[in-house]
């Protein structure tokens, strides 16, 4: 383990995070608000020191190990909060630094899960950076300073996956992995703008539009509305959002292949993504069916309110079209369920990921027939692919890891005096990057009331959901910090 490489490579992410701050700097210079002082300090701080330290830590031997760049991938999550909540500590826009620390950390982790307890009263720029913040933890802040390492001599392999462990299923899709990532970023830029335009044309201003999109293509959740989607009370934007929900929850790397290789079978013979449309038309209808039957809603209505949120809470968007936490129990557990399953491996969203689900029933089946039949040769088959039994190996430990820090994240916020829903609906929604719960932390509500201990535990979760456990746990392997 070396630690100047570590650090000399986070000096780079940090200078070019300050880079980054232009773009509020700018929004908060066009609209003349105040905290464009806040930004330029702390656009700043970020580049004097993300230089000194770049600087000061010179490398003979470019490459990084898999342990190195496991810790270069948390520690740059680690320093991208603390070095990203500096607009919000100067603009003196929360009460404390935990606070800051928090809001920045669910924006990077695209969780949504915010402490701010008016949102539409803050400056443009404050608002902006956080859906940048979103945005830029959508596809993996790793993952677009990929795309200059090569130009610096880094090599990136072990970055990618570190960040993205069983991002895409071991399948690297160009010959170079650089490649691989411009063409993700290609896609990721291309449908922001693509929603950017049609909400645009939807009427929406063109400050709203962007927010949205850069919080609904990463399935983040931040909006620039104290009530979510629900303020602009439009179908059709509604309808655009719900669109681009669903795209941002399938797997990247099919769109390389719609796309780049003008393979759409690829898209629609793919396991993963048939049943994660499935289960999206399956919550949705028995949602709908209990909201007309026990809220009284009318079929449209219901089917209005149930497919957004149903769709939003899968794909660990987050946002609201309604207060869906008033719903009867049937539709808000079939919600709590949601946040568990998640949408695709290899998309921007949160949680367990379908793959897996298809994965563990295919598994259990295996074993049911292996008790009665236990010389039956039965290799799990993905797609017409023999998965390894490996990997078959790492899903179930990670589901059980998944499920146990879930638990014990259950029994701290237990403990801190939360009601039973809100104390699991605030973890599920954390470890899944979700956002927005149940009960007293409800889509139309907050988590500025939660203690401080509270707070960091959930800050922790969304961490750990974000680089799927095994980055983040593995630093509490003695063995691996050996160092050279």
């Amino acid at each position: 383990m070396r630690i100047k490489a570590v650090f000399h490579y986070l000096g780079i992410l940090i200078a070019i995070l300050g880079l980054v701050m232009l773009i509020p700097l700018a929004a908060s210079l066009i609209y003349g608000e105040s905290d464009s002082g806040a930004f330029a300090i702390s656009m700043a701080i970020c580049i004097v020191s993300g230089l000194a330290l770049w600087r000061f830590t010179p490398l003979e031997e470019r490459s990084l190990s898999q342990r190195e760049a496991m810790l270069v991938v948390v520690l740059s999550y680690v320093s991208a909060t603390v070095f990203g909540s500096l607009p919000y500590i100067f603009a003196n826009i929360f009460p404390g630094v935990l606070d800051a620390l928090f809001e920045t950390i669910s924006g990077f982790t695209t969780t949504g899960a915010t402490v701010l307890t008016s949102i539409e009263t803050q400056p443009h720029g404050i608002l902006l950076w956080r859906a940048i913040t979103q945005w830029l933890g959508g596809m993996g802040i790793i993952m677009l300073f990929v795309a200059l390492f090569p130009i610096l001599g880094i090599g990136v392999a072990h970055l990618v996956e570190a960040e993205t462990p069983g991002g895409h299923q071991g399948e690297r899709l160009t010959a170079r992995i650089k490649d691989t990532v411009r063409a993700l970023w290609i896609t990721y830029v291309g449908l922001t703008a693509g929603e950017i335009v049609l909400l645009m044309v939807a009427r929406l201003p063109f400050y709203d539009a962007l927010t949205v999109s850069l919080a609904t293509i990463p399935t983040g959740g931040f909006t620039a509305t104290d009530l979510s989607i629900i303020t602009y009370n439009s179908v059709w934007v509604e309808g655009i959002v719900i669109l681009f929900m669903i795209a941002g929850g399938v797997n990247f790397g099919l769109y390389y292949f719609l796309f780049w290789r003008r393979q759409p079978g690829r898209l629609f013979s793919n396991p993963e993504f048939r049943l994660y449309i499935g289960i999206i038309i399956a919550a949705v209808l028995l949602i709908n069916i209990d909201l007309v039957i026990n809220m009284g809603l009318s079929f449209a209505e219901a089917l209005r309110q149930g497919s957004f949120n149903a769709i939003s809470v899968m794909t660990t968007t987050g946002f609201a079209s309604a207060a869906f936490d008033n719903w009867p129990p049937f539709a808000r557990s079939i919600l709590l369920m949601l946040m568990v399953i998640g949408a695709s491996a290899g998309s921007t969203s949160g949680a367990l990921k379908v793959v897996r689900l298809l994965v563990l029933a295919k598994y259990a089946y295996r074993r049911i027939v292996h008790a009665f039949n236990p010389r039956a040769v039965l290799p799990l088959k993905l797609g017409g692919t023999v998965l390894p039994e490996g990997v078959v190996s790492r899903i179930i430990s990670l589901t059980i890891i998944y499920f146990a820090v879930l638990w014990a994240g259950f029994i701290i916020m237990s403990a801190l005096g939360l009601d039973l829903e809100t104390a699991l609906s605030s973890v599920t929604s954390s470890i899944g990057n979700v956002g927005p719960g149940l009960g007293l932390v409800g889509p139309l509500e907050n988590y500025q009331f939660i203690a401080p201990a509270g707070k960091v535990t959930l800050m922790v979760l969304m961490l750990a959901g974000r680089l799927e456990l095994f980055t983040l746990m593995v630093l509490i392997v003695p063995s691996f910090w050996r160092w050279r």
